[in-house]
């Protein structure tokens, strides 16, 4: 028999759970399918509409049921991600789509945090901002804020930003393909797709739209970044514990101290994954079930982190992250197109 303290969290699953149905139901429609918007930008968008809307109607002891979904349902979601990867397609793509990639997301969290320092931003926001537009946009993000810790709000300033330029990204790289302003043979333009487009989904979109030729390699490049999730993640969780000044009651604790590790342990679990599935012991619709549950999970979760998110607090973050999202768009527009043109 539960406790009234286990209902109440029960209501606020209940509540995520009923905001996923309605994500996926909304996602099916033909001008979201058009826009290549996946259940989980639809599901923080519904999240961030009842945070503006009935949050304060509802009661708060379901609050613990919806920072369930954002923590341990998110953690779940990353590790079964893996479902979706083999390392036979990375071998399969070549080493030089491994360094491109490589060069791609090491250079794009640099110089996410270099001009998140110089543009004065929240610390937190500036790396979740980075870590989407270098790997993989929401997942990315999601999968970048339990080892940051950082506030659900800056998760979803983090989120809007790759899904605003992801999908301006889907529409422009076929028009500019098709109108030779990319000098590349569709081999090359499959890497450029990508190893610099943000979501998976926006490289879907546009892979189609220029051929399945480019849509192929595009895809697998883009599973090498999302492998690449893990390693950032063990680095980050070091990086942070030792390098970032911290502010303990009042005290600054110097830069370069040793602080408390967060180890990623579902960093591990996702690599185990991917490791597992390329052995190819399920069969085929029971590893589509399995991604199809992962995809429930994680618009559960991006959901649950639209609920912390009010018009208030994107007022807070400002215009800065969305300028620094642009710098890295410009970025992955132009250095990526050098780099391909280079090592391919």
């Amino acid at each position: 028999m539960f406790s009234e303290k286990q209902g109440n969290v029960l209501h606020g699953i209940l509540l995520i759970v009923l905001f996923s149905f309605s994500a996926f139901y909304i996602a099916e429609f033909q001008f979201i399918k058009n826009l290549s918007l996946s259940p989980l930008i639809v599901g923080i968008i519904l999240g961030m509409l009842y945070a503006n809307s009935l949050r304060n109607r509802l009661p708060e002891t379901w609050v613990p049921g919806i920072k369930f979904c954002s923590k341990q349902v998110l953690r779940a979601g990353i590790v079964l991600y893996g479902f979706r990867l083999t390392f036979q397609s990375v071998i399969a793509i070549g080493s030089t789509a491994i360094l491109i990639d490589v060069i791609i997301v090491t250079c794009t969290i640099l110089l996410g945090i270099l001009a998140g320092k110089l543009l004065k931003m929240d610390h937190d926001l500036a790396l979740l901002t980075a870590t989407g537009s270098a790997i993989c946009g929401a997942a990315a993000v999601l999968g970048a804020e339990p080892v940051v810790k950082s506030e659900p709000h800056k998760t979803a300033v983090a989120v809007s930003t790759v899904v605003i330029f992801g999908t301006l990204s889907m529409f422009i790289y076929p028009i500019l393909y098709r109108a030779g302003v990319f000098d590349l043979t569709p081999e090359q333009m499959g890497l450029y797709t990508g190893s610099t487009l943000h979501e998976v989904a926006h490289v879907v979109g546009a892979g189609n739209a220029m051929g399945k030729e480019i849509s192929d390699s595009a895809i697998i490049v883009k599973m090498i970044r999302v492998m690449l999730l893990a390693p950032v993640l063990l680095v980050m969780s070091f990086a942070l514990a030792r390098c970032a000044v911290r502010t303990l009651k009042g005290e600054k604790v110097a830069a370069g101290q040793r602080g408390k590790i967060a180890i990623p342990w579902f960093a591990f679990g996702f690599l185990a994954v991917i490791g597992f599935n390329s052995f190819n012991l399920l069969p085929a619709p029971v590893v589509d079930g399995i991604n199809n549950l992962d995809t429930f999970m994680l618009t559960m979760a991006m959901t649950a982190l639209g609920t912390e998110t009010s018009i208030e607090k994107f007022k807070q973050a400002g215009a800065k992250p969305f300028l620094l999202a642009a710098i890295l768009y410009v970025w992955l527009l132009g250095g990526g197109y050098l780099l391909v043109k280079w090592l391919a």
